[in-house]
């Protein structure tokens, strides 16, 4: 039943887990000026210019917006100034281990994955995904821009086996540290998707780049396991159901 079963209820997702899917972005805090960009447009002093308009029409910044909470008028949204756009890098931990199969849990997850697999075509940004399930996390893509090999994976993803999450951030840890030092002026954000159900782990370091853990457990009895991860890795959190949108009227 299996993987066949979770595939074909990822093809019957809801209209609801389209909309979870859509805050996916939130991997992103807001982006910092870059180190010389100027704060307006126009000349200023020594002969330099600054941007050719201003940022405050630049496309909106889920990641900002969500992190200060749902949105409830269009003066809620935060918006990325047009001059910032630095290189991007979104570094995804994907828990598919068997307890993720339970109460839709994956199905979920996988209808906001596919959605960030579009965002990332969208917006040229480059990706990571690691899973962690089985015997041993594994890569899938490293650096590469979102493809078709994505889609398919994500189609096909099941859940079964053990929960390797622990080497999985390990090995991410690592990875993105050689990353940093390769290229210095790109920016690494990362999402972690996992339902916390871990007997215990050891002590962890913080992760090398902002990141968000996003809870993925629904079962009706909920050990709350993901919320102390995401504190021993000083990451962001959030749950799955509180990334919907309360009301119609968010403005968006």
């Amino acid at each position: 039943m299996g993987r066949t079963a979770t595939s074909a209820a990822a093809h019957r997702r809801a209209p609801r887990a389209a909309t979870l899917a859509k805050k996916a972005l939130s991997i992103r805090p807001r982006t910092p000026r870059s180190a010389d960009a100027l704060p307006r447009p126009g000349p200023e002093s020594g002969g330099r210019s600054g941007a050719r308009r201003t940022g405050g029409l630049g496309t909106i910044d889920w990641p900002a917006t969500l992190l200060g909470g749902r949105p409830r008028t269009l003066a809620d949204l935060q918006r990325r100034p047009r001059s910032a756009r630095p290189a991007e890098l979104w570094v995804v931990i994907v828990d598919a281990s068997g307890s993720t199969g339970r109460h839709g849990a994956l199905t979920q997850a996988k209808g906001l994955l596919a959605e960030l697999f579009e965002q990332a075509y969208r917006q040229r940004v480059r990706l990571a995904v690691l899973d962690a399930q089985g015997a041993e996390p594994r890569w899938h893509v490293q650096g590469q821009k979102a493809s078709g090999h994505l889609r398919r994976w994500l189609d096909e993803l099941g859940a079964g086996g053990g929960t390797p999450l622990i080497p999985a951030l390990r090995l991410a840890h690592e990875w993105v540290q050689r990353r940093q030092r390769l290229k210095p002026s790109e920016q690494q954000r990362q999402l972690i998707l996992t339902d916390g159900r871990l007997r215990d782990w050891p002590a962890l370091p913080a992760s090398p780049c902002p990141t968000l853990l996003v809870d993925i457990e629904c079962a009706p009895i909920r050990l709350g396991r993901a919320r102390r991860l995401a504190e021993a890795l000083g990451a962001e959190y959030r749950h799955l159901e509180a990334l919907a949108p309360a009301t119609a009227q968010a403005g968006w």
